[in-house]
């Protein structure tokens, strides 16, 4: 007889466009703050909402340089230099001009965010980087860069007295990228929110310890079959150990 065990659907792929989306929208809310609200401290993080905003643009632009060149490194970083500005704040290469404002803060955070965008969108299939949570594509890639500012942006939303809840077809094409292990029977946003050691959940504690898994998916396994569209269905394994996102050039940093 023929096997008629049904297929699990094609995972939906997170793409350049979900990088530009997840940044304009956040840009977008963020233009609302009061200028003088940026230095409040965001969310849980030991850092202001200003350097905050800081860490996301250099995290976007950061994954943009690991997929630029001709040969990626495997292996480590780009090497470009980072520097701190103050014990505690975050080691990063992009900082924006203070004398130019919350607004060129948030043009800062969408140059960077349309860098990976462009770099998502011409990198050849093929093309695999480093990451501290392992090496990656440009869908991998991308995939950090939604995950990181939808996270980023409720931790400055929280400083600066704002309401914020990107999409749910974001959130869920980033949670089936990067994190197999989120609970399927959730709503994306607060499970993206519980897998980076955010939020709690019905019954679900939030994890002490965390990362995402940003290998290279292939076939089935992971997340899922990889296709053009579809939903993925997550497993509950408990999240493994949390690594700084970059690796040790951030001191301090204590989630991505």
């Amino acid at each position: 007889m023929p096997d008629t065990t049904a297929s699990p659907p094609p995972r939906a792929r997170v793409t350049a466009d979900d990088v530009e989306r997840a940044v304009w929208l956040a840009a977008d809310l963020l233009r609302q703050a009061p200028p003088a609200a940026w230095d409040a401290r965001a969310g849980s993080l030991e850092w202001t909402c200003w350097e905050t905003a800081e860490h996301l643009a250099d995290d976007l632009f950061a994954y943009a340089a690991q997929l630029g060149p001709r040969r990626p490194p495997r292996n480590r970083e780009v090497p470009f230099a980072v520097s701190v500005r103050r014990p505690g704040g975050p080691a990063n290469t992009v900082h924006a001009d203070r004398a130019a404002g919350p607004e060129g803060l948030l043009e800062v955070l969408e140059a960077c965010g349309g860098m990976l965008a462009a770099v998502v969108r011409t990198a050849p299939p093929h093309a695999r980087a480093h990451h501290v949570f392992g090496v990656s594509d440009a869908e991998g890639f991308a995939a950090m860069g939604v995950v990181e500012t939808a996270v980023h942006t409720h931790d400055m939303a929280q400083g600066l007295g704002l309401a914020w809840e990107p999409p749910a077809d974001l959130c869920a094409r980033a949670l089936a990228r990067l994190f197999p292990h989120a609970p399927g029977d959730a709503r994306p946003w607060p499970a993206l929110l519980w897998a980076t050691g955010r939020a709690d959940l019905p019954g679900r504690p939030r994890p002490g310890s965390w990362r995402w898994d940003g290998t290279v998916r292939t076939g089935r396994g992971g997340s899922g079959p990889v296709g053009p569209g579809g939903g993925a269905a997550r497993g509950r394994a408990a999240p493994p150990p949390r690594v700084r996102a970059r690796g040790s050039r951030r001191p301090g940093a204590s989630r991505p």
